[in-house]
C-alpha cells in the first residue's frame, strides 16, 4: 500500500472518505422513505410501535459504533477499521432486504449501524491524519458535505423506487461492496507507524520532517513502543474539561440535526404553513447545510476553529429563535431557513474539527468517536422530545425555542473548553 510518506498527496484518501460519508447520509434517511410503506402495507408485521423501535434501535447501533469501535482505529489504523466498517455495514444493510419480520429487521439495522456509527470517526480521524498542516477546518467540514450529499440522494432516489423498499436497502448495500476495493488499493495508511514500518528507517526520517504540524506525532512513536489507548486517557489530565464540553456540544449539535430533520416539516405544518411548503424547506434547509460546510471550514482554519464554533452555534440559536416567528413573505421564509441551515448543520461538523486539532493522533480515533457516540444520544433525544410537543399540540413555536435553546447551551458548554491543551504525549503546547 501507498504511505504518506509519498512527496505528492494522492487525492483518492480525499474522495473515498468523502463516499463513506455518503454512505453515512443514506442511513440517516433511508429508513425515513420506507417506513411509510411498510406501516401503509403491515409488511413484516410493521406498524408504528415496530416502526418506532426499528427507528431507535438504528441509532442506538451507530451510537455504539461510533463509542467502542470507532477507537480501534487508534490501535489497528484508520485504513483497517474504515474497511472493515464499509464491509460490516454493507453486508447487514444488503440482509435488511431480506428480513422475516419486525425483529429481525431491526436487529440488522443495529448490527449495520454498528459499522456505520464507527465509519464516521475514522474516517475524519483519517482526513485529518492525511490533511496538510493549517486545514483541519477545511478538511472536516468538506468531507462531511458528503453526508448531506448522500441524504439528498437516497431521498431523490425513493422518489423512483419506494414502494420498493427492499430494493433501496440492496441499493445501499451495493454502493458500500462496490466502495470496498478501492479502499483496499487506493487508501493509504495514515498512522505514522505503519508508514515508518513500510518505509524504513531512511523514509521515517523523512516523512517525520514533512509530517504536518497538526498530527504532534514524532515524539509518540518515536520509542517504537505503542502507547495504548482508550476512553480512559479522555480522564486523565488535560482532557475531562475537553471531553464534558466537546460531548455536551456534540449532543446538542445533534440533537439539533436530526430534530429538525425529522420534525420541520411537521413543525412548519402547525405553523400553519401548506405541506408542500415544509418539504420544501427541508430542502432549502439541506441546501444551507452544504453551503455552511464550505464556508464554516475556510473560516475556522483562517480564525481559530473554536471562535468559528462559538459563533456558528450562537447565530444558529438566534436564526432558530426567528423562525418560531411566521413569516409570510415566502422569500424571506426561504432564506431565514436556508441561514439557519448554513449555521445549524456545520456547527456539528466544527465540533468535529475542534476535537481533531485538541487531541494528538494516538487519542483522535477515540476522541471522535466519543463526540460521534455521545452526539447519537441527542439523535435520539431530539425527535423524541419535539415529537412529544407534537403529540401536546405545542410543537410550534415551542420546537424552536427548544432547538434554540440547544445552541445556546452548546456555546455554553464550548466555553469550558480551554484554548490551550498542553498534551502530556509531547509536552507541546497546542493553541485552537
Amino acid at each position: 500500500m501507498p504511505t504518506m510518506s509519498s512527496a505528492r498527496r494522492s487525492q483518492w484518501p480525499v474522495w473515498l472518505c468523502w463516499l463513506a460519508m455518503v454512505l453515512d447520509g443514506f442511513d440517516l434517511v433511508v429508513l425515513g422513505t420506507v417506513i411509510p410503506t411498510l406501516i401503509k402495507t403491515g409488511e413484516l408485521g410493521f406498524d408504528a410501535v415496530g416502526a418506532t423501535f426499528a427507528a431507535t434501535i438504528s441509532l442506538v447501533g451507530v451510537g455504539l459504533g461510533a463509542l467502542f469501535i470507532a477507537p480501534l482505529s487508534d490501535k489497528f489504523g484508520r485504513r483497517k477499521l474504515l474497511i472493515a466498517c464499509v464491509a460490516s455495514f454493507s453486508l447487514f444493510t444488503i440482509g435488511v432486504a431480506f428480513a422475516p419480520n419486525v425483529a429481525v429487521f431491526s436487529l440488522l439495522r443495529m448490527l449495520a449501524g454498528l459499522g456505520l456509527g464507527a465509519c464516521l470517526p475514522a474516517a475524519l480521524a483519517y482526513i485529518n491524519d492525511y490533511a496538510p498542516a493549517g486545514s483541519a477546518g477545511k478538511s472536516t467540514t468538506r468531507t462531511m458535505t458528503g453526508y448531506h450529499v448522500g441524504a439528498v440522494a437516497t431521498a431523490l432516489l425513493a422518489i423512483f423506487i419506494v414502494p420498493n423498499w427492499r430494493l433501496m436497502f440492496i441499493i445501499g448495500g451495493v454502493a458500500g461492496l462496490l466502495l470496498l476495493p478501492f479502499l483496499w488499493v487506493k487508501l493509504p495508511e495514515s498512522l505514522p507507524e505503519a508508514a515508518s514500518a513500510k518505509t524504513g528507517p531512511a523514509k521515517s526520517s523523512e516523512l517525520k520532517a514533512r509530517e504536518p504540524a497538526n498530527t504532534t506525532t514524532a515524539v509518540e512513536h518515536s520509542t517504537g513502543t505503542k502507547p495504548k489507548t482508550g476512553f480512559r486517557d479522555l480522564l486523565q489530565k488535560p482532557y475531562p474539561m475537553v471531553a464534558v464540553g466537546i460531548g455536551i456540544a456534540s449532543f446538542m449539535g445533534l440533537l439539533l440535526v436530526y430534530g429538525l430533520n425529522t420534525w420541520l416539516p411537521q413543525l412548519m405544518a402547525a405553523a400553519g404553513y401548506p405541506v408542500s411548503t415544509g418539504l420544501t424547506l427541508l430542502l432549502v434547509l439541506n441546501l444551507g447545510a452544504v453551503a455552511g460546510l464550505f464556508v464554516a471550514g475556510i473560516l475556522a482554519d483562517k480564525h481559530g476553529t473554536k471562535k468559528i464554533v462559538l459563533m456558528w452555534f450562537g447565530l444558529s440559536a438566534v436564526f432558530l429563535a426567528i423562525l418560531s416567528v411566521k413569516i409570510p413573505n415566502e422569500f424571506l421564509l426561504n432564506a431565514a431557513v436556508f441561514v439557519t441551515g448554513v449555521f445549524v448543520f456545520s456547527s456539528q461538523v466544527l465540533v468535529y474539527a475542534w476535537v481533531s486539532q485538541l487531541f494528538p493522533p494516538r487519542l483522535r480515533g477515540t476522541a471522535l468517536g466519543f463526540a460521534a457516540g455521545v452526539g447519537r444520544l441527542g439523535a435520539i433525544v431530539g425527535p423524541a422530545v419535539t415529537g412529544t410537543l407534537v403529540a401536546a399540540n405545542i410543537a410550534y413555536p415551542a420546537g424552536f425555542y427548544v432547538f434554540a435553546a440547544a445552541g445556546v447551551l452548546a456555546v455554553a458548554a464550548l466555553f469550558l473548553v480551554p484554548h490551550e491543551v498542553r498534551t502530556a504525549d509531547t509536552g507541546v503546547l497546542a493553541e485552537r
